[in-house]
């Protein structure tokens, strides 16, 4: 983030700020919603304590790892190690439904309006929850789909059934090394399609998103747009955090609201059209739904 951005909280009470979220959601023509970890963290897919340990106790056993996050960086010592613990892991955070109905609730706050979703989840709950697919860009990938680790061909596949198979049939920490998934082009191991080097494959699925995003930005250039940033922390800042507030700054009828626990802030250049819920996520969509 360049260091010449200067970044502040707006003023006003929780209760106040809540009011101002509903009136701008009100009267916006449409609603760009930006989503980061956050949103999911209040949506109950926690990465530690209870959930971790319900799910990944052998594992902590074995290698004193103490929550999912650390599990995914753990040099594991054979293939079939390593996706006993990515199976479960995408399993439990792909293909399970959210603890909480938080998306769900979002979803009911916007879904008779004009809205498009960015993220940087991969978790696929915008779906499930109900968000119409031609309404999101999930930006970094999905913990369902699978590419050629090389990658030999830009092309990603659905990976629900092999992924449920080595939760079942794995065993001591095992899947069975017929379970290895192997791309169908080369040959070579199969990876997540998760943005994490160059070697992530931006699919046809990936660039039809990121037009229809476009096309929804340049539609609505000068109109009353409400960014509603949710849960977005500094690690990716240049997706979405740090084009939301220059759009807003571009654009003197948007309104940019930021919910997020702990970083609610804004660009003091649009203090004035700024709205900075510091508090849960889940919480303040329900207030503004009352």
């Amino acid at each position: 983030m360049s260091s010449r951005m200067k970044i502040t909280k707006t003023i006003g009470s929780y209760s106040d700020n809540i009011q101002r979220v509903k009136r701008a959601l009100a009267g916006c023509d449409a609603v760009v919603i930006g989503a980061g970890a956050g949103l999911s963290t209040s949506a109950g897919f926690e990465y530690s304590g209870e959930r971790f340990e319900r799910h990944f106790s052998d594992f902590e056993k074995k290698y004193g790892f103490h929550d999912m996050y650390s599990g995914g960086f753990y040099p594991y010592q054979t293939k079939e190690e390593f996706w006993a613990y990515w199976s479960r892991y995408i399993w439990i955070n792909r293909y399970t439904d959210a603890p909480k109905p938080v998306y769900n609730k979002l979803f009911e706050l916007v879904r008779d309006r004009d809205y498009f979703v960015i993220t940087t989840n991969v978790d696929h709950c915008f779906q499930k929850a109900g968000f119409d697919k031609k309404r999101l860009f999930y930006t970094q990938g999905d913990y369902g789909l699978f590419q050629c680790c090389m990658p030999c061909h830009n092309k990603t596949y659905e990976n629900k059934e092999i992924v449920y198979r080595m939760v079942k049939e794995q065993k001591d920490m095992l899947v069975p090394t017929g379970l290895l998934p192997k791309c169908p082009v080369c040959g070579k191991p199969m990876t997540m399609n998760l943005r994490s080097d160059d070697k992530f494959v931006e699919d046809n699925g990936w660039h039809e998103a990121a037009r229809r995003y476009e096309l929804f930005l340049r539609e609505h250039e000068g109109k009353r747009i409400l960014f509603l940033e949710l849960g977005v922390g500094y690690n990716t800042p240049g997706i979405i955090k740090i084009p939301f507030w220059n759009m807003t700054a571009q654009n003197p009828n948007a309104t940019f609201a930021c919910i997020n626990y702990g970083e609610a802030v804004t660009l003091e250049e649009i203090a004035d059209r700024s709205i900075c819920i510091d508090g849960d996520i889940g919480e303040a969509i329900e207030s503004v739904m009352q």
